[in-house]
């Protein structure tokens, strides 16, 4: 017994171990796994190999010394920015945050620049309107130039056209006729959809023409989302980052690219936990948020359906239109469905839905007829159980109603805020009801600070805000780029 305690305490500590994953190491120097990938994929740790896809690090292995910079502080120098597609001023709070001064302001968007002037102290007939009016000469020397450029061209929502969409694709050249309108400009700092990164024949075109234009820019694009920094919102974006080649700091910036590890943000990186979520709701709501009550109605039909069945995990959506409701021949549904011309995977579902239907067939016909299921609109017909068994109640989860159907989720993080109202639902535990998250709950995902204000209606606020950039993101991309710089750099010659 006592030996068997030994061997345990021995492998516990791992003293037979050769190697350790990049995880223990990562726990060890108190860096993050990402990191650590980074140095091993870069030669800079002695003796690291990679086997069956995963790097194994010598148990000896020392942290190499100056290989990442320390955390900065945050910016004080002064510098002056233009905040184009300006939207209701993310860009603008992230930028003033870090030292800056706003110069000028372009968004066509009437709802937007109402919301703008109303937190920057700026007239509206002060904003500029359509960037294609601007001439890059009735612009003043500027240091920054921020940009969440159009990105229906890129988007999955749009026809992904890219550069080639004659109009809103074409809006990025006229961000180079600023740019060569301003050689002054010391940084570039622009966000777009996920989207954009998928294609080479964008990001090809957006390298290929600012480096031209003698800076240094993001080696590859760089994929980011709130979750990523413990904010509980999945919403990937793109972002790209530029340094005039002439006051890049020459001891980090070597080669024509700024690295991923040279702007050494995972020193911010946190997991989103469950209940996190939580974290972003507001006390003593509105009863103006509470959902309509079909809508709840319908939500509790659907949890009942869940909870009476017994079924735990829902591995696939449930369709009513797939069960065959009232029909006791399979083939007669399938040939209604036109089953034999469908991919696989959807005959898969249908499948899995008849099945489900048949084993619970003496509920299912009575719950349809109380909840005259039949009738509903289809949205009302369809349910998403993306829980598995970490939840058992749906009064803890995040919920979504959808052209897909009902849709529930683990209270881990929100899904993306979107322009379309799509807005989530949470169980309020004051009211005891389900409602829709507020404009401000939605603010607190995009890291709007507390004293923002918005104009326009409730629905116009939660479109702005899907259309807005997340201030936090930007706030540690900005001081990243910001240090890369020669130490001496500010903006006070710009005034």
């Amino acid at each position: 017994m006592i030996f068997t305690d030994k061997i345990f305490f021995i492998q516990e500590n791992r003293w037979f171990m050769k190697y350790k994953t990049v995880t223990e190491v990562a726990e060890i120097w108190g860096v993050s796994a990402t990191w650590v990938t980074i140095l091993c994929s870069t030669g800079r740790i002695s003796g690291a190999v990679k086997k069956n896809g995963r790097w194994r690090i010598p148990e000896n292995a020392q942290k190499p010394q100056g290989s990442r910079r320390q955390p900065t502080k945050r910016c004080t120098a002064r510098f002056t920015f233009i905040d184009l597609f300006a939207g209701i001023g993310g860009f603008h709070q992230a930028m003033r945050y870090l030292g800056g001064k706003c110069i000028m302001a372009a968004e066509i968007n009437e709802a937007c620049v109402e919301t703008y002037a109303l937190n920057f102290k700026t007239k509206e007939d002060e904003i500029r309107r359509d960037v294609n009016d601007i001439a890059p000469s009735s612009i003043e020397s500027f240091d920054v130039l921020c940009a969440g450029f159009p990105c229906q061209p890129f988007s999955k929502a749009g026809k992904q056209k890219g550069f080639k969409d004659k109009t809103r694709g074409n809006l990025f050249y006229k961000i180079l006729d600023i740019i060569d309108g301003h050689s002054e400009i010391k940084f570039i700092i622009l966000e777009n959809v996920r989207n954009l990164a998928d294609k080479s024949e964008n990001w090809d075109i957006i390298c290929k023409e600012l480096m031209q234009r003698n800076f240094y820019i993001t080696e590859a694009p760089i994929i980011l989302s709130p979750s990523d920094f413990g904010i509980p919102q999945i919403r990937e974006r793109v972002y790209i980052l530029g340094i005039r080649k002439s006051i890049r700091n020459e001891k980090i910036l070597t080669n024509g690219y700024i690295h991923i590890e040279d702007l050494a943000i995972d020193r911010y990186f946190k997991k989103c936990k469950m209940g996190d979520a939580w974290s972003i709701l507001e006390d003593n709501v509105s009863d103006s948020y509470n959902i309509p009550e079909e809508q709840e109605l319908m939500i509790n039909a659907w949890d009942e359906l869940r909870r009476e069945t017994r079924i735990g995990v829902i591995g696939f959506p449930l369709w009513i239109s797939c069960f065959g409701v009232g029909i006791d021949n399979t083939d007669d549904l399938k040939i209604s469905l036109g089953y034999e011309s469908m991919p696989d995977w959807k005959k898969n579902f249908v499948n899995r839905n008849r099945e489900f239907y048949l084993s619970h067939r003496a509920f299912i016909d009575n719950w349809m007829e109380r909840y005259d299921m039949k009738n509903r609109i289809k949205l009302f017909q369809k349910f998403e159980w993306n829980c598995g068994t970490d939840v058992t109640d749906i009064h803890n989860t995040i919920i979504q109603v959808r052209q897909s159907g009902i849709r529930v989720k683990r209270p881990t993080y929100y899904p993306s805020l979107v322009a379309i109202v799509n807005t989530p639902i949470v169980w309020d535990r004051i009211k005891e009801r389900f409602r829709y998250i507020t404009p401000r709950e939605a603010a607190n995902l995009q890291n709007f600070h507390a004293r923002f204000k918005f104009a326009g209606t409730d629905k116009e606020i939660y479109r702005q805000l899907g259309n807005s950039v997340n201030v936090r993101i930007l706030k540690i991309l900005g001081e990243s780029l910001f240090s890369l710089a020669q130490e001496d750099w500010d903006g006070e010659e710009n005034g």
